[in-house]
Formats: structure tokens, C-alpha cells, sequence
């Protein structure tokens, strides 16, 4: 992965006093998000320990999403502003991961609806050897040409795209599950659905991207 992303507390918030008498660092996630939740505003201490905590979580959503998108620093700025202003809207601290994860997901594609030309391919891991039907992501070829090169890069920016259009509940958990690389158990606890209901999102989820780019899957 590239260098890392480093995000600051000031481009956040400067304005809040530091409570320097309780030891962040000691205290459990769940904790840490009660305590940024208990006032009118998050307190500051505990945001910050969040961050540190979670700053690879989203630096790893974003690099799989846009590797070489030369703002990725600012979009997970963007990111630690959203979670400072909806914190207290999370209801379940249990869930924060992947309520942080469709934060840095949304945002991603947001960004991308904003810009008329996409030029950079996405980047995801290489397909998993398992048992529940996982769509080859990779376009075969040892050593492309020209016209190979051609062909895989339109092929990532219709597969961006696609995602991009799915539903948002789809586009959830196909994200969590390639990119995050989350259990089916685990996405339903985090999402708060059946484990069936996350087996059909993710089916559907890669039904409609088969669908959208078989002329480059069948290539």
C-alpha cells in the first residue's frame, strides 16, 4: 500500500477543549464513542483516540477505491468530518466499523458522481478461493498489449461505475465483503440484517455487475 494517509485533528475541530484528566486510551471503543456521543459535541480526547485507531480502517477503504487518486488524503479528511458530525446519530457503538465504512464508501462514490471523466482503474484484491461463488474480478493475460491494457482499464471503470449505480444496501455489502474482506456473519451483525438477507444483497449485488459487464467478462 502506499504512504500513509494522515489525518489531523485540527482540520477537524480546533475549538474544543482538551480533557487531559481521562485516559483514552485505556477505555474500550464502545466506550470512546459513548463519551464522544455524551455531550453537545464530541469530546475531543475520545474523537482523537478514534481516529488513531480507525485512521488504517479508512485508509484502506479509500486506497482500494481510488489507489491513485492524488486527493485520497483529503477524502478521508472529508470522512473524520462526517463521523464528527453524525456521531451521535449512531445508535448501536457496536456497529461503528462498518457505520465508518459506508461513510468512506459513500463519500468515495459521491466524489465520483462529481467528476465527469474517471481515469483510474480500481483496484481490488485478487478473487478469494471459496466456496460461495465469487466473481473473477481479473481479465486474464500474462503479458497484455496495447489494446489489452486498453481493455482492462475500460473494464475497472465500468466495474466502478456499476458499483457506483447499485443500491446502496448492495453496494454496502459487496464493498464490505471484497474490499474489507468481512465474514457474511459479521456484515449481517454490522448491518443489522439476517445473514440470509446479506447472502441475497451480495448475490444480487454481483448479478447486476455480471449483468452490466459481460461484454468484458466474456472478452
Amino acid at each position: 500500500m502506499s504512504q500513509s494517509i494522515t489525518v489531523s485533528w485540527s482540520t477537524i475541530d480546533t475549538r474544543l477543549p482538551e480533557n487531559k484528566e481521562v485516559q483514552v486510551d485505556k477505555l474500550s471503543n464502545h466506550d470512546l464513542i459513548l463519551r464522544c456521543q455524551a455531550g453537545l459535541r464530541p469530546d475531543r480526547a475520545a474523537f482523537e483516540e478514534l481516529m488513531r485507531r480507525y485512521q488504517t480502517q479508512v485508509e484502506r477503504v479509500l486506497y482500494h477505491l481510488a489507489p491513485d487518486w492524488a486527493d485520497r488524503a483529503d477524502l478521508a479528511q472529508e470522512v473524520w468530518i462526517r463521523v464528527f458530525r453524525n456521531i451521535s446519530k449512531l445508535q448501536e457503538p457496536s456497529k461503528f466499523r462498518g457505520w465508518l465504512s459506508r461513510i468512506a464508501t459513500n463519500l468515495f462514490y459521491d466524489e465520483l458522481r462529481k467528476r465527469k471523466r474517471v481515469v483510474t482503474p480500481l483496484s481490488l484484491d485478487a478473487p478469494r478461493s471459496v466456496d460461495d461463488g465469487e466473481m473473477d474480478w481479473e481479465i486474464a493475460g500474462d503479458t497484455p498489449g496495447p489494446e489489452e491494457e486498453l481493455t482492462t482499464r475500460e473494464f475497472y471503470e465500468q466495474l466502478r461505475e456499476a458499483i457506483a449505480d447499485l443500491p446502496e444496501v448492495f453496494r454496502t455489502t459487496i464493498v464490505l465483503r471484497e474490499i474489507e474482506g468481512m465474514a457474511y456473519e459479521e456484515i449481517a451483525e454490522i448491518t443489522g440484517v439476517s445473514l440470509g438477507t446479506v447472502k441475497s444483497r451480495i448475490a444480487r449485488a454481483r448479478t447486476r455487475l455480471q449483468a452490466q459487464l459481460q461484454n468484458y467478462l466474456d472478452a
